[in-house]
């Protein structure tokens, strides 16, 4: 595990560095997300590729939260439907955000089927899909006051068999320090860099930040890694 401390960000960190992507760098709000989505769903390829999935149809479940880490999501399944896996997207409350809406068309206009609801009866879930993408509670997500329908959604994942991928920080977990009894991701795609929480993280760890301008990664003393030939992600 190629795991060097200096490479994470603490609490606050993750925001600054992209506030300052898009208010001095002139980033767009839907470029970041872009390339973050599409770096998600390389990293699904790479830790699950389609001749390894073990049910007949490639099916992907992607459950997207109200905030970035979800409209990340869903940019992670179009990327995943023209990679020829099928995901199903579960997004139980849609942010009014227009940027948030446009990515859910793109979505609807690919042919993604969206869930109305979340089936309790996990073997229901087990049976129908080959994996879990957790695109629901960001790094800015207050882990003490979780509103529902996530709590409920928590309890039915905690549950489920089927490998679970998390989006930059597990939903339920503290940004600052590893969940004693939260989900049990067997992925995670850190994006820009590794929150702390990460540090213990025991899975398939991926980090997707080459974008990062040299001036930030400098300020913000990141010290990325290498990332291997023309990726836009690394396995760490």
């Amino acid at each position: 595990n190629l795991f060097s401390v200096s490479w994470v960000t603490v609490k606050g960190e993750a925001a600054a560095i992209e506030t300052e992507l898009l208010r001095d760098y002139r980033f767009g709000q839907q470029q970041l997300i872009e390339i973050w989505g599409q770096a998600c769903a390389h990293a699904i390829t790479k830790a699950y590729p389609l001749s390894s999935l073990s049910k007949k149809q490639p099916t992907v479940l992607v459950i997207c939260g109200p905030d970035q880490n979800g409209s990340i999501g869903l940019v992670c399944a179009r990327h995943l439907r023209i990679y020829e896996y099928e995901p199903t997207i579960y997004h139980p409350k849609r942010s009014s955000q227009s940027l948030h809406q446009d990515f859910t068309v793109q979505c609807e206009k690919m042919d993604i089927p969206f869930l109305s609801y979340l089936p309790t009866e996990v073997q229901l879930i087990n049976d129908a899909y080959n994996l879990v993408i957790d695109a629901m509670l960001g790094p800015d997500a207050d882990c003490a006051n979780i509103k529902e329908p996530y709590p409920g959604i928590l309890v039915t994942l905690k549950q489920v068999k089927i490998p679970i991928a998390s989006v930059d920080v597990p939903s339920g977990w503290d940004v600052e320090e590893p969940s004693q009894d939260g989900i049990n991701p067997e992925v995670l795609i850190s994006l820009t860099a590794p929150k702390k929480c990460a540090m213990s993280f025991s899975g398939k760890h991926f980090l997707a930040g080459r974008f990062l301008p040299y001036d930030i990664q400098k300020k913000y003393e990141l010290n990325l890694p290498d990332y291997p030939g023309t990726d836009c992600l690394i396995e760490l």
